[in-house]
């Protein structure tokens, strides 16, 4: 694997883990430590270490009555996580695409991850300047228009633990950092039913975020839109990205069976 022209060095008991797990496939529901062992090519005493780590993470399951290994529910958990979110994805996608070409401004769909969000998708605008998170990237929660209006929607409790767990951290002087402040803020967010970030993970940078939600009413994302801040006038913001966001959330939750 290289990065940046330079060769990064594979930890090997990572890559034989994941190799293990890559051989429960097709009609290999379940296989043998010896098997197993044959196929990736490597002593059987290290592949019973390999499998008793998996297994202590429930990515591996042992079947006594067999004596074979199969796939945990762990790996069942992500599979239906990733499956979930293609599904999200493949959805919203549409809107997201109509959504640039109404605004012409770059839009992102979001998911909130522990106390981080993740963009799964976003589709680039025509401007000369354009601000476009990475796919796959975490970026903190609490300074970013998607995090907070996702956050604003889970249940008070569930805020406070975080809290007590992540740090506030300043990234930029417009950061909000008091923990009480915080909290008073997401309150706001949640009453408008949107997020505004003005240069709080960046300076230079703001956002607009809506959330999407499910057939459940659970809020399970969120439409961002991402600029910056010399175009993003109050005007704007208010007059088109806000409503868009509004418009376009309620579209793909519309799809996901929201009413």
């Amino acid at each position: 694997m290289k990065t940046k022209n330079k060769t990064v060095p594979l930890i090997k008991s990572v890559d034989h883990a994941f190799e293990l797990l890559e051989q429960f496939r097709g009609d290999a529901s379940e296989l043998s430590l010896s098997e197993l062992g044959r196929r990736l090519n490597l002593p059987k005493n290290n592949v019973f270490r390999l499998l008793a780590t998996l297994e202590s993470r429930r990515f591996i399951e042992h079947n006594t009555s067999t004596g074979s290994y199969r796939l945990g529910l762990k790996a069942f958990h992500l599979s239906r996580m990733v499956s979930r979110q293609m599904r999200l994805v493949n959805r919203a996608r549409p809107t997201l695409e109509a959504m640039v070409r109404e605004c012409n401004e770059t839009v992102c769909l979001t998911v909130l991850r522990d106390f981080s969000i993740v963009c799964l998708d976003a589709v680039e605008c025509s401007q000369p300047v354009r601000v476009v998170p990475p796919i796959g990237m975490r970026l903190p929660a609490h300074c970013t228009a998607a995090g907070k209006v996702q956050l604003a929607h889970l249940p008070e409790d569930k805020v406070a633990k975080l809290l007590t767990v992540h740090k506030l951290e300043r990234n930029t002087p417009y950061t909000i950092i008091d923990p009480a402040s915080f909290k008073e803020h997401l309150l706001q967010i949640k009453e408008h039913g949107y997020a505004i970030g003005r240069e709080e993970l960046e300076v230079g940078v703001t956002c607009v975020a809506t959330p999407v939600r499910d057939y459940s009413s659970n809020v399970i994302g969120a439409i961002v839109l991402p600029g910056p801040i010399t175009r993003f006038s109050d005007d704007l913001i208010n007059g088109v990205l806000i409503p868009l966001a509004k418009k376009g959330a309620e579209e793909i939750s519309s799809q996901l069976g929201y009413c």
